[in-house]
């Protein structure tokens, strides 16, 4: 009863034996080497190491934070994908080291014992008596191999003599060459990656810095040495300025990775097509050596970097260098009618004072000197157009709350006429809603802040509601006086309020201070009367510029420079900002890679294509030659395999057998 029970318990492989049974499975790879590719495409698809806050306004807060759990913005790093990246490699070894020895030793097996049931049961086989003694039909058939590239092996056993040629072993290495070669591939991948960051930090010995503080600045956990093996990071460098350090994205900050030699920017040239696009751009570089102070120069281009030692540098974007901008400020609201000038370079800030919205930040962020924009000829056909120069900028007030704007030097032509655009955002996942300001006679905008500057004068708005009351009254025959102290004291409030607010701002005082029957009405009559007082504040500019006679042009004007006015509530700004002169500084875009894993990794690739290559293309044959004596004569039977191609492997046996039986034939 014992030993039934004790040879229970021990039949079937053990627990160890399962597993590796498990790990080495075809099915377990495929499914790993599937969910990888599904990461890579994840990783490919989705734009790795950006801001958190440009994903949360790409797929808003939920979804951002569904992604950010799942390691979805830097896909490579992910513990998910570690951890199928480390089973694949286990797996694959696991395989290699089950099959190995025994491919390795099906190699170099000829099989010279096969019984003769087993070769009468081969597909390709055949057997007939011939008239040569053996000794003859073995030099007969080892004859015919040799010359074909068999390797021959032969035993004599007490009835018959086997000869085997074999040729194709190799098949069985390009096996173990493609699985090997996965391995490297991905030991090499390892060693190029972030791993070893991501490991650091969850020591603790490596943090990102999320601050936007100068380098110098950084702290050391957020600082890696010179000596640091692998990493890819960027870099922008002015032009006539160096630097000895880039930048690797971590999570939503960065780590500032330390260089053992200096990058100095000679030059930066960018070519253009005719309609402004880029064609293509190159830098001019100086590297020095830290340490030795040997220097190297070498202008670098796209797909052709500078390698120096195991670094490489390549040139990956371009963009602003801080270029130096004169601006004219126009102020917007009562204050002084002319500009003040102001020179500020990109990515800076300086401070804006205000009495409507209070002490601000100007942060310059980017110039452009070609902007490429569909423009609508005479013809009305659409084509592509570099309209000028732009540059963009925030306002932040002292809550940190920033207004995002863009300003085009020149004036764009709409609808026959020209306009000076300036842009506004509240938020970057926002169109940006466009101010019109009309161009004056002189090519600017002086005209049109003058009238504004009309528009918020108490003094001149009193005179000008007086002025054209009058005319209204004496021109409807009313003799009342306070019906024409009402109409002036509508006009001036009409006048302030539209200057402050615009036309909202008078549709919302009708609304709230008449009955809703009488709101249509009332409506219209408080618009023309707005009407009357800004046409009449017009022509009192005029006037008082020594204009005699306005054209259409003038009226055309006027009509613009309403709109626009009315329209400056969302605007959000104390000042208009017209760019002057600027003096254009590029900057190029670097990227620094030290990558130890790349000979790794084309040396897997190397092995993964020669294995592929080898199982494919080269075919594992034995051929088997079993003689027997029989009377004065022999029996022959001839017998092949092959592991791959059967067809063409049925076409050769053919060809061997009629030749070796034929040949026997003849020589009987």
């Amino acid at each position: 009863m014992s030993n039934k029970s004790e040879k229970s318990t021990h039949s079937g492989p053990g627990f160890s034996a399962r597993l590796t049974v498990f790990l080495g499975s075809m099915n377990l790879a495929i499914t790993l080497l599937v969910a990888l590719m599904i990461a890579s495409i994840i990783g490919t698809v989705l734009q790795q190491n950006q801001g958190y806050a440009s994903y949360i306004l790409k797929f808003g807060p939920f979804w951002h934070e569904v992604f950010l759990s799942l390691g979805l913005y830097d896909v490579y790093i992910a513990g998910w994908f570690l951890f199928l990246l480390v089973f694949l490699m286990l797996s694959t070894a696991v395989c290699v080291l089950r099959n190995a020895p025994l491919m390795l030793r099906d190699m170099r097996h000829f099989r010279l014992n096969v019984q003769l049931k087993s070769l009468r049961a081969f597909h390709n086989k055949h057997e007939a008596r011939v008239e040569l003694p053996t000794d003859q039909v073995m030099q007969h058939a080892a004859s015919m191999l040799g010359a074909e590239g068999f390797k021959l092996r032969s035993v004599k056993a007490d009835d018959h003599t086997m000869l085997v040629g074999m040729r194709g072993g190799l098949n069985r290495m390009g096996y173990l060459f493609a699985h090997v070669g996965i391995i490297v591939i991905l030991v090499g991948g390892t060693l190029d990656s972030k791993i070893p960051l991501r490991v650091g930090q969850i020591m603790g010995t490596v943090a990102p810095e999320f601050r936007d503080i100068p380098a110098n600045e950084v702290p050391d956990i957020s600082r890696l040495p010179d000596a640091n093996p692998s990493f890819r990071g960027n870099v922008d460098i002015p032009e006539g300025r160096n630097a000895n350090i880039v930048f690797l994205g971590m999570d939503d900050g960065y780590l500032v990775q330390s260089l053992p030699f200096e990058i100095a920017v000679k030059d930066f040239r960018v070519e253009h097509y005719k309609t402004g696009q880029p064609k293509s751009f190159e830098s001019d570089l100086v590297l020095t050596d830290s340490k030795t102070g040997e220097s190297i120069e070498q202008t670098i281009a796209v797909n052709h970097p500078l390698v120096y030692q195991d670094f490489a540098i390549y040139q990956a974007s371009f963009g602003d260098g801080g270029s130096r901008l004169k601006l004219n400020l126009w102020s917007l609201y009562p204050g002084v009618e002319k500009p003040f000038s102001f020179t500020g370079a990109v990515k800076q800030s300086y401070p804006v004072e205000s009495q409507v919205y209070g002490p601000l930040k100007l942060e310059i962020t980017d110039f452009r000197l070609f902007n490429i924009e569909p423009v609508v000829d005479a013809d009305g056909n659409t084509e592509q157009r570099n309209i000028g120069p732009s540059y963009t900028f925030k306002l932040r007030n002292e809550e940190g709350v920033a207004k995002e704007y863009i300003n085009y030097m020149n004036p764009l032509q709409q609808q026959g006429r020209y306009f000076f655009i300036s842009g506004v955002r509240n938020t970057p996942n926002e169109e940006f809603r466009f101010l019109n300001i009309p161009q004056d006679r002189d090519g600017g905008v002086k005209q049109f802040m003058t009238y504004l500057a009309f528009l918020n004068d108490a003094v001149t708005i009193e005179k000008v509601a007086e002025q054209a009351t009058q005319i209204a009254v004496e021109s409807a025959g009313i003799e009342d006086e306070k019906i024409g102290e009402q109409l002036r004291k509508t006009m001036a409030r009409l006048l302030t309020l539209f200057a402050e607010c615009g036309y909202d701002a008078v549709l919302s005082d009708v609304t709230e201070n008449l009955p809703a029957d009488k709101q249509d009405q009332a409506a219209e009559a408080f618009l023309n009367v707005l009407h009357s007082g800004t046409q009449a504040m017009y022509l009192e500019m005029l006037g008082e510029q020594g204009v005699t006679e306005i054209t259409e042009q003038d009226w055309q004007f006027y009509d613009d420079a309403v709109v626009a006015i009315g329209s400056l509530p969302f605007y959000g700004s104390p000042y208009y900002l017209g760019l002057e002169s600027f003096e254009h500084i590029q900057s190029t875009g670097l990227q620094v890679t030290r990558s130890p894993g790349k000979d790794v990794v084309y040396l897997g690739s190397f092995m993964l294509i020669l294995g592929v290559f080898m199982m494919f293309y080269i075919a594992h044959q034995r051929y088997w030659v079993r003689i027997e004596p029989e009377g004065e004569g022999s029996r022959v039977l001839f017998a092949g395999t092959s592991n791959r191609n059967q067809l063409d492997f049925a076409r050769e046996y053919t060809r061997l057998q009629e030749a070796l039986f034929g040949s026997m034939n003849k020589s009987a």
